[in-house]
């Protein structure tokens, strides 16, 4: 699908869509509880579709009727037969499911797109080669097999926090205690606290026992909820952004006790406004592309820590860089850093390409408000807001789909 998006100022009034890194938690310890839960604020977007999909794979049961979901949860170590996961693209449902499938003892499959089997999965496979446990890579798929063991494991702080969430995730349930040591300095230490605060709603006890160290008892069991998905900073930062280029939009639904990384983005965006700045988002990488579109709009900047940006649904850096270059944008890509110089910023030479990536096309639609433009492949939306345009419609900007 294409759109494009003729040039305006939004104003008015959003809700914030729900949090797609909290309904996934929510979704995995539900489906892990004892009795049934109750969980408000779950969309349709296709990550979260994963999540649900392979929890279906485990044997949990659920009701889902609008935004709400009824989860009835299951204790995974008793499944018996192989299983076979279906992740899609989502790299969260990936990570976070194989620590769970290795509880079984079982054959475990999974599969998803080539883009997701590339991604990186060093930590797990380490494990399972400690502990003399399968785990086969393969082009189209993953084959594993438990049982897992409680023990301390070692995983690096400057790769992906989800190997630390999944692991997080599956040790409690075990009989013995467990503990996690994280051997480097930690990146996106933001999303090992949502992990915590939304394993504890559902009864988990995990404490930190030195600021590296996570120390996880053993024979817990999770206990299920009424509660809701919060409203999501990481895609309310698209059109907060558009303030930043002269809209008036005011966003509602959002939490000021979030422990989201993302919430940071108010800050970071007055930086570039205010002139050329130097930040570091190892902690909040998917605000990556929306940083570099309002820093291409107006006076650069220079963004360190970007490392992990390449090993998304697409290497956002290469693909932020090859996009704002049709703007007029020169941007230099490092292995750890991204530069932005605007140089003549004007309307895009030829039509945009999203990269199959939901927060490139997000980006370059903010962008796409000041000139007009068309992207193609915008239906990557889909994976985490399949409602953007509609929502980008409300606020008054003309966007046509063909």
């Amino acid at each position: 699908m294409n759109v494009t998006i003729n040039r305006g100022k939004a104003q008015g009034t959003i809700i914030a869509p729900p949090s797609k890194s909290v309904a996934h938690r929510m979704l995995i310890c539900g489906g892990l509880a004892n009795a049934k839960s109750t969980i408000t604020g779950i969309n349709n977007s296709e990550d979260v579709q994963a999540t649900l999909d392979c929890l279906a794979a485990i044997g949990v049961q659920y009701k889902h009727v609008g935004d709400v979901l009824e989860i009835t949860g299951r204790e995974v170590k008793k499944n018996k037969q192989i299983q076979e996961f279906f992740c899609r693209e989502s790299g969260a449902t990936l990570r976070f499911f194989i620590p769970l499938a290795l509880l079984t003892g079982k054959k475990s499959i999974f599969y998803g797109s080539q883009s997701l089997l590339a991604r990186p999965l060093s930590v797990y496979q380490g494990i399972c080669k400690e502990q003399d446990l399968m785990f086969v890579k393969e082009k189209e798929r993953i084959i594993l097999e438990g049982p897992l063991r409680a023990g301390n494991f070692k995983v690096q702080g400057n790769i992906s926090s989800q190997f630390i969430s999944g692991l997080l995730f599956a040790l409690p349930v075990l009989k013995k205690d467990s503990q996690i040591s994280i051997t480097q300095p930690i990146e996106s230490h933001s999303y090992i606290d949502l992990t915590l605060n939304v394993m504890r709603k559902f009864g988990m006890k995990i404490e930190w026992k030195n600021e590296r160290t996570l120390y996880i008892p053993g024979g817990q069991k999770y206990s299920p909820v009424v509660d809701s998905v919060e409203g999501d900073y990481s895609n309310a930062a698209f059109f907060s952004a558009l303030n930043i280029l002269g809209g008036d939009v005011q966003i509602e639904g959002l939490s000021e006790n979030s422990v989201q990384g993302d919430r940071i983005y108010s800050k970071y965006f007055e930086m570039i406004k205010k002139g050329t700045p130097s930040i570091n988002i190892s902690d909040c990488p998917d605000l990556g592309p929306i940083l570099f579109a309002l820093a291409a709009a107006n006076n650069g900047g220079i963004f360190t820590g970007t490392r992990r940006l390449r090993i998304k649904e697409s290497d956002r850096c290469d693909a932020m860089a090859e996009e704002l270059r049709k703007f007029g944008v020169s941007v230099t890509v490092n292995d750890d850093d991204v530069v932005v110089f605007p140089k003549e910023f004007h309307k895009p030479s030829e039509v945009l390409s999203g990269h199959n990536d939901h927060r490139v096309v997000m980006a370059l639609s903010v962008l796409c408000t000041i000139f007009g433009g068309e992207i193609e492949g915008a239906e990557a939306v889909n994976k985490s807001f399949p409602d953007f345009f509609e929502k980008l419609q409300s606020v008054g900007i003309d966007v046509i789909k063909h």
